[in-house]
């Protein structure tokens, strides 16, 4: 690495997260800068991989703009990363003003932007759910008519299932866009379908898909957020029929949002009626919900170091060389809990490989070789936690 010379990379993060990214980048002979909130100052970064760092109290986007302009003065970046989702755009209009190399404003919003997204994908002859912006009144009123309830509202920026909310009827869907008023613009309304709903986790080269790790969520983000449940998801069994299907149709996203490089989560929903695999929507970047530490527990492939790695070696012009993947199956359990520091000793099969170390949390991750045992413990240990465990908060709802 030392005949290398080093890169300037600048990690923006509203939100703590990309350790790994950072320790990964800096590991490449890089030069790490991090630009975060001033609160997130005291959390614990991984500051021996960091070089200098330059907190914001609030962001705006021209103070911001100005910032890096002074500091480009004396340090030259040669890239800028976006850690989180709600860093996406922020960190595009940077690129554009500083003609950055990367990820521009009008493919951003492709992986930031639920109606770009299902927009673009349609365009492309992706399958999604039956969807229509809260724009024009008739063009509601039509879809009303021709797409039977119940439907969800989605806010268009927001991350996870944050502000979703499931709508039964025209009656109800006219009550909300009124309390919505001049915000209505800002959501859309989709054909809400009972199915299994998956994530495809991977990483880009050269506008390639190199690794996807396909994955089923046992109990949906919206399901936890907005019943209280018990969070879990579990790998697909590697070289299954669903594995096969979720691969191929993330890599035709990727392929059709003009993804280059980096990481993406998406999620799938297969129909429960017809088992017809829809795009629900996508990201670029790591997963959250620790689902990166159970991809990386079953295949062997840490997604934000490797982001990292891919990012240096396409500046330097290098190839990029993917470890040695694994395929193992792996299994994750979360849940709220009602100790503040959950005993967990009496959890204690030889699969697990990992315990959520947070306050008022339980959660584990199971790794082996048969998807059948994943599934086994999962089921066991979701019934213990809910048993002993489990507390629960109602969700925040950002729609109204």
């Amino acid at each position: 690495m030392s005949n290398k010379r080093p890169l300037n990379f600048l990690c923006v993060t509203t939100y703590h997260k990309g350790a790994d990214f950072i320790k990964s980048c800096k590991a490449e002979g890089n030069n790490v800068y991090l630009l975060t909130k001033k609160k997130l100052e005291h959390e614990v970064w991984p500051w021996e991989a960091i070089d200098d760092v330059f907190y914001v109290d609030n962001w705006n986007q021209n103070d911001v703009t100005k910032g890096i302009a002074y500091k480009f003065r004396t340090i030259k970046f040669d890239r800028f990363v976006a850690l989180d989702d709600f860093d996406v755009e922020k960190v595009a209009l940077l690129r554009e003003h500083f003609r950055m190399p990367g990820m521009g404003r009008t493919t951003s919003h492709y992986f930031r932007d639920k109606l770009a997204m299902r927009t673009k994908a349609q365009v492309e002859g992706i399958n999604v759910p039956e969807f229509t912006a809260l724009f024009h009144d008739v063009d509601i009123n039509a879809y009303a008519d021709r797409v039977s309830p119940p439907w969800l509202l989605k806010p268009r920026l927001e991350a996870s299932a944050t502000g979703i909310r499931k709508i039964n009827s025209r009656e109800e869907l006219w009550q909300i866009i009124d309390v919505l008023k001049d915000e209505r613009d800002n959501y859309l309304i989709e054909k809400f379908a009972p199915g299994d709903v998956y994530h495809v986790d991977s990483l880009i080269v050269d506008s390639k898909v190199v690794f996807a790790r396909a994955s089923k969520y046992l109990d949906t983000p919206f399901e936890v957020a907005h019943g209280g449940g018990v969070f879990r998801s579990a790998t697909c069994e590697i070289g299954s029929k669903i594995d096969k299907a979720l691969t191929k149709m993330n890599a035709e996203v990727m392929k059709a949002f003009g993804m280059q490089l980096g990481a993406s989560h998406t999620e799938f929903i297969a129909s429960k009626e017809t088992g017809e695999l829809f795009f629900l929507e996508t990201s670029s970047r790591v997963g959250g919900a620790n689902l990166a530490e159970m991809v990386e527990f079953a295949s062997g492939i840490n997604l934000w170091g490797e982001w990292a790695r891919i990012e240096s070696a396409t500046l330097r012009k290098e190839t990029y060389t993917l470890p040695k993947v694994k395929n193992q199956h792996a299994g994750i359990v979360v849940s709220l809990s009602k100790f503040e520091n959950p005993d967990t000793s009496s959890f204690n099969d030889p699969e697990i490989v990992w315990k959520m170390d947070k306050k008022w949390h339980i959660g584990m991750i199971v790794v082996s070789d048969s998807s059948d045992r994943v599934m086994e413990l999962l089921d066991n240990y979701t019934q213990r936690i809910a048993s002993d465990f489990h507390a629960s908060i109602p969700a925040p709802d950002k729609s109204l």
